[in-house]
């Protein structure tokens, strides 16, 4: 598959996005807008309500009203979730931008991905959007979700090619210092074996010349003085 090119940070409106110098943007997307055709059917309800007026006006007023008061909100409020929710993915990681009246930024790093899966509707897989998730290494179950986002499966492959790279990567620098901190730990063990060699054997030598048994000696040498002496005697 090949990389999607990203849309200008005035089309997606990136200006949220902060960057790492080495990092670029491969792909910038929010929820498809298809996905609120089902939603702003509900504002039919209310035009409905009008054919009461000429049987009852006062019963297809209020009916009207009370309907536009519920519907309006709900159709409204998905609406600027569309137009707040984006979903980018860069070099080195995944950004989610969430939040209507407020903002809420989450980024989670390739070598931290853990599984990447993608889900679809009866209505998505005809139309053509989906649910993109994503879990992280030490996560408890999804961190991320991209949902409702054309062509899921091909955003899934796009983060799936970035992540094994990223995780040997990770492992590789992880496993260097291990190796090296294990070569040093038996250096100093092989330094500790040697000072404790040298140290027995000075031990050994000091030993066998300890005052008791050079004491030792000097009887024996006296004892053969002796005998020597008496034999010439006799």
């Amino acid at each position: 598959m090949t990389e999607s090119t990203a849309p200008t940070d005035g089309d997606r409106g990136l200006e949220w996005l902060s960057l790492d110098d080495d990092e670029s943007v491969l792909w910038a997307g929010g929820p498809d807008r298809r996905t609120i055709a089902p939603t702003a059917a509900l504002l039919a309800f209310p035009v409905l309500a009008l054919l009461v007026v000429p049987f009852n006006a006062v019963a297809g007023l209020v009916l009207t009203a009370v309907l536009a008061l519920v519907v309006v909100p709900i159709v409204g409020w998905s609406v600027l979730w569309i137009r707040s929710t984006d979903y980018v993915v860069t070099t080195s990681g995944l950004y989610e931008k969430r939040g209507i009246l407020s903002r809420d930024v989450k980024r989670i790093d390739f070598e931290k991905v853990q599984n990447t899966s993608y889900s679809q509707s009866a209505i998505g897989t005809r139309v053509g959007y989906g649910t993109v998730e994503v879990s992280s290494a030490g996560g408890s179950g999804v961190e991320m979700r991209f949902r409702t986002i054309p062509t899921p499966r091909e955003i899934q492959q796009l983060i799936s090619s970035r992540v094994s790279p990223a995780r040997s990567g990770a492992r590789s620098t992880t496993e260097s210092p291990t190796s090296g901190d294990s070569d040093d730990v038996l250096e100093e063990i092989l330094v500790e074996l040697r000072a404790i060699r040298t140290a027995l054997e000075e031990g050994g030598v000091t030993q066998n010349r300890s005052p008791e048994s050079r004491s030792g000696e000097s009887e024996t040498e006296s004892v053969t003085l002796e005998h020597d002496s008496s034999d010439s005697q006799r």
